[in-house]
């Protein structure tokens, strides 16, 4: 087990962390036997349990390269048009708490109120 740590020590180069709510994300460096480099993005999602215990779930890309170019520019390209088309601002209701209220708002705005006492 020592030898399997100490192997992946010698062929991890560089590490940055990006912590993302329930969400963390790994890019790693790491070194080929040939001593050439690639990359690995790992996403790791926390999860809980019903008695309260946490488990992670992981999910891993590798990134030679030969890929490097052509991965960053369509990268660029979807979230430029993700910040194009939605703005820079989060929507979701995760991240807004009277998310559920402003449906139910627009929704019941846009159909007249009926009573069945009229029917």
């Amino acid at each position: 087990m020592n030898d399997l740590k100490e192997n992946e020590n010698k062929h991890g180069v560089m590490s940055k962390v990006l912590r993302a709510g329930r969400r963390t994300y790994f890019f790693d460096v790491r070194s080929t036997r040939a001593d050439d480099y690639y990359l690995t993005i790992t996403e790791s999602k926390k999860f809980t349990n019903e008695d309260g215990s946490f488990y992670f779930k992981k999910h891993k890309i590798f990134l030679y390269k030969e890929d490097f170019d052509e991965f960053k520019s369509i990268l660029g390209e979807t979230t430029d048009f993700i910040i194009n088309e939605r703005g820079e601002e989060v929507i979701s209701d995760t991240h807004d708490e009277n998310f559920g209220q402003k449906e139910e708002a627009e929704v019941s705005d846009s159909f007249t109120d009926v009573s069945f006492d009229d029917i």
